[in-house]
């Protein structure tokens, strides 16, 4: 089946790449944008890189197309080389003593979890895990499980807006309305969700939200925001401090100043992004919104011919679906890691397919699916039927 919007991704055409999800996939014209601003800045590396000079005003008109996007105020947006960089950033800069609680999930991504364990053991806080339930039948159940978690001594709840391993679209506004009740602030890993979910940062009024440009809004790598309200920006510092911490004029406010320099670094990923935003809006009738509904739309489509192939029941409503979307694997024949490493492998060298594999957990084997607009069901179905063939024969 031909896909009239594969051609403006340079990716190999004798591999199905199902796991946009992982590093995303850069549109062609994007790429192209990119390279005019290396050379540019390569013409005149003092006179663009310079904050002084004239890479503020740039910068300050990709954060306004951002803030646009994500319904934010642009000076509440600072720019990071992605979100685990700007979780990062909130876990090591916030107040935490002795005896406090950072709760997280066990669907949260891992190197997200790994640095609220390192910021707690830092300042003598503990770490505490919300045990979401995978496969799931609702959303309300995410909600009752962070509910009970908490505690008298829960200084702030890190929750992903969409999950990674899973791909489940959590309710985050619910509950950052529960945490707020409770005392508790809200940092949101929002890795996958602009391009993917509609994002409105004002209505969802968390304090802390991040997210990545190269993921589902197709921009160049290392690339990202952070969000983080007014009221909270002076006690958030980026992870790498320099010059902007006593440099005023390198931002609009303090809070940017910090974040606008952190070192010698490219900034043409972050300067791409209004060409992304463009092409993802200009790519189907009905602009971005359609596109989104378009990826779900496919990737529902797609779980429903693995779930056939594997005679497995439903894993998550599909209300709770981005284009993302796990699916369980048989237990007893992907027993451990070697197992689901050696079938990932299986599926690219014998079936040229490219999706992850892996165990929730450490114990539930499942397989993930992404869907972009470059993406087809006829990838699924070829999916669908190496998954009969291979689930019977594991290589060892």
């Amino acid at each position: 089946m031909t896909n009239p919007h594969r051609s403006h991704w340079r990716l190999n055409p004798d591999i199905d790449f199902l796991n946009h999800g992982s590093f995303g996939a850069t549109p062609i014209v994007v790429l192209e944008d990119q390279r005019r601003w290396i050379e540019r800045l390569e013409r005149d590396p003092i006179e663009f890189l310079g904050p002084e000079r004239s890479l503020l005003p740039k910068l300050d008109h990709v954060r306004d197309c951002i803030a646009q996007l994500v319904g934010a105020d642009s000076e509440d947006l600072a720019f990071v080389r992605n979100a685990t960089d700007g979780v990062n950033s909130v876990l090591r800069s916030f107040p935490f003593a002795a005896g406090d609680e950072v709760l997280i999930t066990n669907h949260g991504y891992n190197a997200c979890n790994n640095a609220a364990r390192y910021a707690a053991e830092q300042s003598g806080a503990s770490v505490s895990v919300a045990e979401l339930p995978f496969p799931i039948r609702s959303s309300s159940q995410v909600i009752d499980a962070i509910d009970h978690s908490m505690t008298s001594k829960t200084r702030l709840l890190l929750i992903d807006h969409v999950t990674s391993p899973t791909g489940l679209v959590l309710p985050v506004k619910e509950l950052v309305e529960l945490a707020h009740r409770r005392g508790v602030r809200v940092m949101i890993d929002g890795a996958h969700a602009p391009g993917m979910v509609p994002v409105d940062l004002r209505d969802l009024d968390a304090d802390y939200y991040t997210a990545n440009h190269h993921k589902w809004l197709c921009g160049p790598k290392t690339s990202g925001f952070l969000y983080v309200r007014r009221e909270l920006q002076s006690t958030v510092h980026p992870t790498t401090i320099s010059h902007g911490a006593n440099t005023p004029e390198l931002g609009r406010t303090p809070f940017l100043a910090q974040f606008n320099w952190i070192g010698t670094y490219d900034p043409t990923p972050i300067l791409a992004m209004p060409t992304a935003i463009e092409f993802l809006s200009g790519l189907v009738e009905g602009g971005l919104s359609q596109l989104m509904r378009n990826n779900h739309t496919l990737v529902v489509a797609g779980r429903e011919l693995l779930l056939d192939a594997l005679n497995c029941s439903v894993p998550a409503p599909v209300e709770m679906l981005g284009s993302l979307a796990s699916v369980p694997l048989p237990a007893e024949r992907f027993g451990d890691k070697a197992a689901v490493n050696a079938f990932q492998r299986q599926l690219y060298r014998e079936h040229a397919i490219e999706v992850p594999v892996f165990l929730l957990g450490g114990t539930l084997p499942c397989l993930r699916i992404s869907a972009q607009a470059y993406n087809s069901i006829d990838q699924y179905q070829r999916l669908a039927d190496a998954l009969r063939t291979l689930t019977c024969q594991v290589e060892r």
